[in-house]
């Protein structure tokens, strides 16, 4: 399957899943504003969230799939693979439980942590923030489990039903909103709406493990539960996913850093970085998340038969089209972003003030979004070769240009310093990928790719000119009538869009030979 079919297949359905979850923060944004109970929301389900990406998403996989590949190189035989993943699911259940156990009990004390000043003002607030912590955590276990059924089904180039559970979290949620939405607004109804997310996180976690688990006995592949035992590959696992967890851990270092400096922030702060990440997440889930979940059971296979010119050729085309996607998404962003806040989010409880602050965190971390993806798309080459170590080295150096950046721009600049402070750290990470392979004779960008790129920045640089004019003379339609703000948005969305074409055209950005190559099977 080639590079771009693997991606469209993985990127579509993140899109599906996308647009719920702008649905989801347009209806959060009116039921629960900004501030109060929404805050409170977003530290509970962002507990669970980090703990999650710890040690499932990207720790557990990049450990996993490779060691899983390895052994299933003869086609249609997986009786060595089914032992291995039926050997790492009976020691990962155990493990779960009690870490579950554990967080559940000290929940006060870790929400403890991260609450704000207006979770510390409000002892009622606060201990309903510890309550759906506490109700959000088993999504923790339900997911980790589902990660490992998704591991299974992209080893075996199965990658729809993978990118389309996470629409079940966003429909859970939706549900819950709906409900709160159809309520009297009321601070009652706010907290009612704030427990009923937090059930629903929970049980679209469930869902989505059965999800999976019903997908993978169709492609025919079936686990059962065995009684944990520490066997040569869980060993094996482990030696890979210990650095792997440190690697992710710096990550979720940092986030829990940003929520300790939100914490020192105004009310608010924590749904102004929510809200605007989401906007960060569209095309980093949609572009970063697939072409490194598609390229690394590929690159896994190149690499164990020795075809390194096979590789290398897959990571550039996979580098050209992150870039492709990635530069005019990010310039659009940041000098439309408080169009995009003001047109989709105001309304009810989240006034016209909360976009504005939104909109402008949006072009902090718009910054970074090109390295954000681009780290996707480099780790697993490191991981491909079962190395996790590398990207954990890396990864804390960006974490300390991170932190540091965080002391210098919060102070002055609040919640946008986060932004900025993350985005410096991710190119910072990038930098540091790429000279690693280049330096171990892994992986050099070709010039022909570099060439390609300065095209897409210029074509993105001539977008961006086009949609900075504009946004002037529609200012006010942003923030007008129903009407007003579709045709507006419709309006930037139809500038951006022509004038990146026309400008990638008369560039010779993209060609045929270009499209040819990037449709290329892999295999």
């Amino acid at each position: 399957m080639s590079l771009v079919k693997n991606v469209g297949t993985i990127g579509g359905l993140t899109a599906i899943s996308r647009v719920f979850g702008f649905v989801r923060d347009m209806m959060l944004a009116r039921v629960l504003g900004a501030g109060g109970v929404a805050d409170a929301w977003q530290l509970a389900f962002q507990l669970p969230n980090i703990f999650r990406r710890l040690f499932a998403e990207g720790a557990f996989a990049s450990a996993f799939v490779p060691l899983f590949n390895r052994r299933m190189k003869e086609e249609g035989e997986l009786s060595e693979a089914r032992r291995f993943a039926e050997d790492v699911l009976a020691f990962l259940v155990p493990v779960l439980i009690v870490f579950g156990a554990v967080a559940l009990i000290l929940m006060p004390w870790i929400a403890g942590l991260f609450a704000n000043e207006g979770m510390d003002a409000d002892p009622a607030l606060f201990d309903h923030a510890v309550l759906m912590a506490r109700i959000t955590f088993p999504y923790l276990l339900f997911m980790s489990l589902a990660t490992l059924c998704a591991a299974v089904l992209n080893s075996l180039s199965r990658f729809a039903a993978a990118a389309a559970a996470p629409i079940l979290l966003n429909m859970c949620l939706l549900a819950a909103l709906t409900w709160g939405a159809i309520q009297p607004d009321s601070e009652t109804t706010r907290y009612a709406t704030g427990f009923w997310l937090a059930v629903a996180v929970s049980a679209s976690g469930l869902l989505q493990l059965l999800w999976l688990v019903f997908w993978m006995r169709r492609a025919g592949f079936r686990l059962s539960l065995k009684v944990p035992k520490i066997t040569a590959g869980v060993k094996e696992l482990g030696i890979l996913v210990v650095p792997a967890v440190f690697g992710a851990g710096v990550y979720q270092i940092a986030r829990f850093i940003d929520l300790f400096f939100l914490s020192t922030l105004p009310d608010g702060s924590y749904t102004y970085l929510a809200m605007a990440d989401r906007w960060n997440q569209l095309p980093l889930g949609i572009i970063g998340i697939a072409l490194g979940t598609a390229i690394l059971p590929a690159l896994s296979r190149f690499l164990s038969r020795e075809e390194a010119d096979e590789a290398a050729r897959l990571q550039s085309n996979a580098i050209e089209l992150a870039m492709l996607l990635t530069i005019p998404a990010a310039v659009a962003l940041w000098i439309t972003g408080s169009a995009f806040t003001r047109v989709f989010f105001v309304g009810g409880a989240f006034t016209l003030e909360d976009a504005l602050i939104t909109g402008t965190v949006v072009g902090g971390l718009v910054l970074g979004l090109p390295a954000y993806v681009l780290v996707k798309v480099l780790t697993p080459n490191f991981f491909a070769r079962k190395d996790t170590r590398t990207p954990v080295l890396t990864a804390a150096a960006s974490l300390v240009v991170t932190v540091a950046g965080n002391f210098l721009l919060v102070p002055s600049l609040g919640v946008l310093g986060l932004a900025v402070a993350g985005s410096i750290g991710a190119w910072c990470n990038v930098a540091l990928l790429m000279a690693v392979l280049a330096k171990r004779g892994f992986f050099r960008l070709p010039g022909r790719i570099v060439g390609r790129i300065v095209r897409i920045g210029i074509a993105s640089a001539i977008m961006g000119m086009a949609l900075w004019m504009l946004m002037g003379p529609l200012d006010s339609w942003f923030s007008g009538s129903t009407i007003e703000r579709m045709v507006a948005i419709g309006a930037v969305i139809a500038a951006g869009l022509a004038s990146f074409a026309l400008s990638a055209a008369a560039l010779g950005v993209l060609d045929k030979q270009t499209i040819q190559r990037l449709r290329r099977r892999q295999a």
